[in-house]
Order: C-alpha cells, then structure tokens, then sequence
C-alpha cells in the first residue's frame, strides 16, 4: 500500500545540523532510503522555525530550510516537488511526491507580501500559528484562547484565494472555529481526539465533525502525549483516535501526520518511517482493506479532489 505523511520535521533538524544526510542518516526518522523502502507516495515537510531563533533572522532560517529542501531533498531521484492536484496526479508510481508545508508565520511577521514569496517558492500548506501567540492568532497553548486577529482574517482570506491549504493543528480553539467561518481548503495535518487524550493540541469532537462536513482531513500523530495519558503509548491506543474519528462519520476523513523528527519520544514500535509497516499489520487486523487504505493515501486523495466548503 502506498503511504501519505502529513507531518515531519526533517528540514529543522538539517537546518541545525548540515551533516545531516537526507540520503540514508541514522539520525533522521524520515530519510529517502526509508520513504522509498516503505513506498511511501507523497510526504510533507514542514517548515517550523525553533521560538529559541531570533526573531529578526526567522525568515532569513525559513529561507534556509527551502534550499535544504531543494538541494538535499528534491536532488533525490525519485523526489517530486508538489504543490497542485495537477502535480500530485502527474506523480508516476515510482516517484514520491514532496509537500513544502509552512508550520507557524511567525517567521513572516506582519508582512503577508513574504507568503506571497514562500508560495513562489513551492510551499502550498500554511498553519497560521505555532503553540504561541504572533500577530495572527493565538496557538493551542495560548491560555486566553484568542481567535485571528484582523491581520490573521486577511491571511486566511488570502490562503482562500490562492487555493493554499490552512492547516489548523496548532491553532487556538477560538481561532479554528474563525477559520471555519472564513472557509477554504481546511485539514489538521498532526492532531488527535481531545476526547480520547486531554492535550490542548487535539481536536474537541465538534471540530472533528466540523472538518469532516467542511470535507477536511484529520491527520493522526504519532507523538505518545498526543496519544495516551500512560507513560507508554502503543499503537492500539493510537486505532482508539481511528475508533473514535470513524464513530463520529469520519472514517474517509482519517490520515496520518507522524510528527517524525519534531520528538524525542515514540509510540511502542513507531521510531522510524520504516515502522509503518507495523501500523499497517496492526490496523489489518482491525480494519478492512480498503479502510486501510483510506487512512493511509486515498482519504488524502479525496481530500485533495474535493471542493471546500
């Protein structure tokens, strides 16, 4: 079956680390003899700039991060830039498709003109906030739960208009349901059912359902706090939130965004790309086929196909 990730942070740790091979490095979750070993069919990077970063240099190190991305990823042979449905179904069945997905815009202060910039250069996903506050809305760890702010409504209308996709897993409650009402091609790229395990960063059950009319997706993440309250998350616990998401009517909504490489800690069995291979003999088990499926690309391709609300 082939494989779509929604999530992974392998450009912040090439960025603070040059040495760092995409080719085959130990040190990386997600490399391309992984991606190509475990037929992988399309993979986001997301673009997330460390809050211990200067200010004044952030777009300087967005920057940085889209040239890795260009010299170290895209160089690989069998690695395609997307950023279109056009592009995604040019994909021939050995290539492997590459998101450029911007995590946060912090990096570009109040200057919407620099994601104008960022599109140009191939990114085509965009979550507006990290965990914190910046000048467009409060992230998921903002205790005042703030919505967008006026600069935040017109960069969501903005991502509307040139059909970019808003990711809203790191946003402030208030300010997905102020997505919601601007509309647009919405997804949560790395979240859980708050519901199932009480982190600020998962999604309330009225939010599943509301992407799920708005012809979203819900990326289910790998990270064990986003998971489980026990010291040790394991993979049924992760087909809890797949449970939970179906139950609601969000079975062609499910997919997958591991957070690889942007945590310390793992999921029992879910260390590497490779360790999809485990998911998938777990869920079969459990799901059928063509569930299966659906949760690991065909949801995505639906998704992509489908026209926002």
């Amino acid at each position: 079956m082939k494989i779509i990730d929604l999530h992974c942070d392998v450009l912040m740790k090439m960025l603070h680390n040059p040495a760092i091979s995409f080719a085959d490095s130990d040190l990386l979750s997600v490399n391309y003899k992984q991606l190509e070993g475990t037929n992988s069919r399309l993979q986001y990077f997301a673009i997330y700039v460390s809050e211990h970063i200067h200010p004044s240099i952030r777009y300087e190190a967005v920057l940085k991060m889209i040239s890795i991305f260009y010299r170290n990823i895209l160089s690989m042979p069998k690695m395609k830039l997307i950023q279109s449905v056009k592009d995604y179904q040019k994909l021939s069945d050995d290539e492997i498709g590459a998101v450029l997905a911007l995590e946060g815009c912090d990096a570009i202060q109040d200057d919407i003109g620099r994601l104008a910039t960022l599109k140009q250069l191939g990114v085509s996903s965009v979550g507006l906030t990290w965990n914190y506050a910046n000048v467009f809305a409060d992230g998921s760890l903002e205790c005042r739960n703030a919505g967008l702010s006026i600069k935040g409504r017109q960069l969501a209308q903005w991502l509307k208009r040139h059909r970019l996709t808003l990711d809203v897993s790191h946003l402030s409650e208030a300010g997905f349901w102020d997505c919601v009402q601007i509309g647009g091609k919405l997804f949560a790229s790395h979240s859980n059912c708050r519901s199932i395990c009480d982190h600020p960063r998962n999604l309330y059950d009225n939010q599943i359902t509301e992407l799920i009319n708005h012809n979203g997706l819900i990326g289910l993440t790998f990270v064990p706090k986003f998971v489980t309250k026990d010291r040790q998350a394991t993979i049924n616990q992760l087909l809890h939130h797949i449970d939970h998401i179906a139950a609601l009517g969000g079975i062609e909504h499910i997919g997958f965004g591991s957070d690889f490489d942007g945590t310390e800690e793992y999921v029992g069995g879910l260390h590497t790309y490779s360790c999809y291979n485990a998911l998938i003999e777990e869920m079969m088990k459990h799901y059928t086929f063509a569930q299966v499926e659906g949760f690991l690309y065909k949801n995505y391709e639906r998704f992509l196909l489908n026209k926002p609300n």
